[in-house]
């Protein structure tokens, strides 16, 4: 490591509370502060600085091939008192053609560490803002924050995320780095500041989001305008849906969208599962192959966000006396679960953008006078479910997957399925995950009781409905934790016995150790440990050893207790379905995170398995050669491309690089898809795009829609997604006719 010292002035207000707006600490270019150098496989090559192509005068920073090079700066005595500062500024350049990532440690005396990660794009220097105090795109109730670096006084301005914590009246030093380069990177840096204020911060989320919800700062083909434009967009709509239902007419399709150009089956009334010469197929009530091609959270409350302390954020929100008004609502999202954790402005007044849309769009203009003010509008239901079911058949989807609005079922043009979610005060478990929170205890008779009144709830005005496909049951639980290491594979049996003993969970557990191995000297010889008193099992906290080779018993009664778990959970949904909707399917539980043991049970207790892939295809998502043995339909519940340009901020964890590339990618996974005989469908989420500024449930804001908030649909991959979808039934249902025969599964 190369250690120095550059020749300075002495500067006491290094060490004292700085008074002014913007203060500098250390300055590369034209050193002046006694600050202490020391770099580890990194380097500045050259004493001089040098001039970029925009003018400006920056020093090189060159950070070389290794597991983290990095350049230090510390107080030369003492440390540094930053009680009265808001945040570290930099002022930065990629020294490469390309983009970098820059870490920031920020150290005090304590211990704690503020860190940050600078994606530095190519191109011009910018300022890097560093807020003082943990800060993220959450802290703003999102949760991607707007494109950085954008431009502010004239000024390239990029505002990072910082997390950890730190006393700012005992700093003692500044660490830039980088995670394992593969080759030598340069970094050009001018200065570092500190400023006592927050104002740029401030200034990155302020007037994000103009009056129709969309980002203020960026331009689309899509993006709207003004009112004649979204009443301009609506009316060619309608001319192309026209069309494209006038071409659907004409398919061999049965009333519930199955295919009858091909071989046929037996007509039983409701949909069901079977499997032919390898393949498995869901089948229509009317006996016809059915490839459930769907689109999730198919709803008119997509354009809901929090606005209550956050007004800023917004341009242009409807005044109190204005007929928009009514699309304001009050919520509580503030639910404990992990999925909230760290968010603000989760709670208080929202406004629903997307119904506004739907006013400006369609709404009757109203001339307010004093004596007959315009009356609050609403959304036309009729005329909403009708254009959206018209949508969903124009652009050749069949099904209407999880969380959508029920009276599109009602209307018996496309088939839908249902969610089961099982609510009540039963014990849960956490694993480590908790996303949507912790594992429900299905060993608990309180459980038993809540999925009852679940699925009679649920089942009630559908027992008989022909277009009902199936439940699913309940998304994406949290059946171990994220991670490859022991203690997330098997988070699920390190959480149980954790607990206490008047968790059902856990009673069963000890029961099934103590079946086994009668005593704690059986146990002890097994695991490796000294257990010396079974009643030490019992106690909170109990830290089992992991697995190891030495002693493969851990492992095996890890799998054996989730196992259990699993069935009990499955066998209790399957059993109450049975009773109250003997006439549908259980759909699985839309896995995101599982556990062999847990797909093994789901395939036992329920008609198919679902999974939500955010992969480039299904294989990418699990192993489809284990998938085999269970010998069950598969179902994709979710699936998704998503881009950075179209106005919300994230892409989703499937990214793609633009918007062009959506419709590619989702044609290659259905592809995919279609190739796998196991699967019987994939259903796309989600219908619409997240709001900017976050959805009330969690602050996502994704561009996962086929369609904007302002209700506009992206041509461009809707026309790729029709295409992909019309050659489904070529490729798989529409085959030579054959007799039934299949095996009934």
């Amino acid at each position: 490591m190369l250690r120095r010292t550059l020749p300075a002035a002495f500067l006491l207000m290094l060490s004292q509370p700085l008074l002014a707006a913007q203060q500098t600490l250390f300055n590369f270019v034209r050193p002046t502060s006694v600050v202490n150098v020391a770099t580890g496989d990194a380097s500045l090559p050259q004493y001089n600085a040098e001039q970029t192509a925009e003018g400006e005068v920056l020093r090189r920073v060159v950070f070389n091939p290794a597991q983290r090079p990095n350049l230090r700066m510390s107080p030369q005595t003492g440390v540094w008192d930053w009680s009265a500062q808001k945040a570290l500024t930099l002022r930065l350049q990629s020294g490469m053609d390309w983009a970098l990532t820059v870490n920031v440690s920020i150290e005090s005396g304590d211990g704690k560490t503020l860190t940050s990660r600078i994606d530095l794009p190519a191109g011009p220097a910018q300022t890097v803002v560093i807020p003082l105090q943990a800060s993220s795109p959450l802290s703003h109730g999102m949760r991607a924050g707007p494109p950085m670096p954008w431009t502010h006084e004239g000024q390239r301005v990029l505002v990072a995320s910082s997390g950890g914590e730190l006393d700012l009246s005992q700093v003692t030093s500044v660490t830039l780095s980088m995670n394992q380069p593969n080759v030598a990177q340069s970094v050009l840096v001018e200065k570092i500041n500190l400023q006592d204020d927050d104002s740029l911060q401030k200034a990155a989320y302020t007037g994000l989001i103009d009056g129709y919800g969309q980002f203020s700062g960026g331009r689309w083909p899509e993006k709207v305008g003004n009112d004649e434009q979204l009443k301009s967009a609506a009316g060619k709509e309608q001319q192309q849906l026209k069309s494209w239902l006038a071409e659907r007419q004409k398919q061999p399709l049965d009333r519930f969208g199955g295919w009858t150009g091909g071989q046929t089956f037996d007509a039983k009334g409701f949909f069901r599962t079977v499997k032919r010469d390898g393949r498995w197929y869901l089948v229509t009530p009317e006996g016809h192959p059915f490839y459930s091609l769907g689109v999730n959270a198919v709803n008119d409350e997509p354009g809901r966000t929090y606005v209550a302390g956050r007004e800023t954020m917004f341009s242009d929100l409807p005044a109190a006396d204005s007929p928009l008004a009514a699309f304001y609502g009050e919520g509580n999202n503030n639910d404990g679960n992990a999925s909230s954790k760290g968010r603000n402005f989760n709670q208080g007044r929202w406004f629903d953008f997307y119904a506004a849309n739907l006013e400006r769009s369609y709404g009757t203009p109203c001339a307010k006078t004093a004596s007959e003010p315009c009356p609050p509008a609403s959304i036309d239901a009729a005329r909403w479910q009708t254009h959206t079911l018209d949508r969903l058949q124009a652009w050749g989807f069949n099904t209407l997957g999880n969380w959508s609005e029920p009276s599109l079922e009602k209307a018996q043009r496309v088939p839908y399925t249902l969610p089961l979610a099982i609510v009540g005060d039963y014990a849960s478990i956490s694993t480590g995950m908790d996303w949507w929170g912790a594992m429900p205890d299905p060993f608990d008779p309180r459980f038993a009781m809540a999925t009852e009144r679940a699925v009679a709830i649920a089942a009630r005005d559908h027992r008989d409905d022909p277009w009902l496909i199936g439940y699913f049951a309940d998304n994406e639980l949290a059946w171990a934790a994220p991670g490859d290491d022991p203690k997330s594979r098997y988070g699920l049996a390190y959480g149980t016995l954790r607990l206490t003993t008047d968790v059902p969970a856990k009673r069963a557990f000890l029961k099934q150790l103590r079946d086994k191995y009668r005593n704690q000297e059986g146990l002890s010889k097994a695991w490796g440990i000294q257990l010396t008193a079974w009643e030490l099992m019992e106690d909170p906290g109990f830290e089992p050893p992991l697995p190891s080779p030495e002693h493969p018993e851990i492992e095996e009664d890890f799998k054996h207790f989730q196992r259990s778990f699993a069935d009990a959970y499955f066998k209790t949904i399957s059993d109450s379905l049975k009773w109250h909707a003997p006439n549908h399917l259980l759909l699985g539980g839309r896995f995101a995170v599982s556990t062999p043991e847990a797909v093994a049970a789901c395939a036992q207790y329920c008609d198919v398995l679902s999974f939500n892939f955010y992969t480039p295809k299904p294989q990418d998502g699990y192993d489809f050669a284990r998938l085999q043995a269970l010998d069950k339909p598969v179902l994709v519940s979710e699936f998704h491309f998503g881009s950075r340009d179209r106005g919300p901020f994230w892409p989703g964890p499937m990214e793609v690089a633009r918007e062009e590339d959506r419709g590619p990618a989702y044609a290659a996974f259905l592809k995919a898809a279609l190739a796998e005989p196991a699967i019987v469908g994939a259903h796309w989420f989600q219908f619409f795009d997240q709001p900017a500024s976050g959805r009330l449930l969690d602050g996502e804001n994704g561009h996962f829609g086929l369609v904007g908030i302002t209700d506009v649909p992206y041509q461009g991959f809707i026309d790729q997604v029709r295409k992909a979808n019309l050659a489904v039934e070529k490729d798989i249902v529409g085959t030579a006719h054959k007799p039934e025969g299949e095996a009934k599964k």
